[in-house]
């Protein structure tokens, strides 16, 4: 089973309908006991920064989250949910994230339209298990105007928006993307399917 944390804030069902779709027993919860026995868990998120990690602080979601991530059960992010496992973001100063990755997120560049909604081609890197069995490049869809600055260790895809843009992470258990898998077609669900593996392997 997996969990999908239901704060309140965005289409989280979105989220749970995609994993359904690749045969998952994706649960929309905000109760600590279900996440606490899930196999995995999925922060999803649409919005600003400050108000989703409010929302998710207000829910009391956020150390079950926590604890979810230091348990060594698959993590995943998505867009301003991957964003939220940052140290904080741009778009809202003084407010902490959960800050399990090392970091702040920026704006995009201002030579480029914001937020960038549309396709992109992301490249990944070889070898990566949450691309697996996908093509290289890659093509998904984004809508966001911040993004976590491509100098980590941990990034694992890339794309081109006004410069280098880190478009997804993993880091043991855990894993993050900027693009939104369940709005990326074949592609996007390949992915799901991808951390489904892994959470049954887990």
């Amino acid at each position: 089973m997996i969990a999908v944390l239901d704060y309140g804030i965005g289409n989280l069902r979105s989220a749970q309908k995609g994993l359904q779709k690749v045969g998952a027993d994706a649960e929309l919860t905000a109760d600590a006991d279900v996440i606490a026995a899930a196999d995995g868990v999925v922060l999803p998120g649409v919005g600003a920064f400050g108000r989703c990690m409010a929302a998710l602080r207000d829910a009391g979601l956020e150390d079950p989250a926590r604890h979810a991530i230091a348990s060594g059960r698959p993590f995943l992010g998505i867009c301003i949910g991957f964003q939220m496992l940052y140290e904080g973001s741009e778009e809202s100063p003084g407010v902490d994230g959960i800050g399990v990755l090392p970091g702040t997120v920026r704006i995009l560049s201002d030579s480029v339209k914001r937020p960038q909604m549309q396709w992109n081609v992301v490249r990944h890197d070889e070898g990566s298990p949450l691309f697996a069995g996908l093509d290289e490049p890659v093509w998904m869809y984004f809508v966001h105007s911040y993004a976590p600055a491509d100098n980590s260790e941990f990034v694992v895809a890339r794309c081109n928006y006004g410069g280098q843009v880190a478009a997804a992470v993993h880091r043991a258990n855990l894993w993050g993307t900027q693009f939104h898998p369940e709005k990326s077609g074949k592609a996007g669900l390949q992915l799901l399917t991808n951390f489904v593996a892994a959470c049954r392997a887990a």
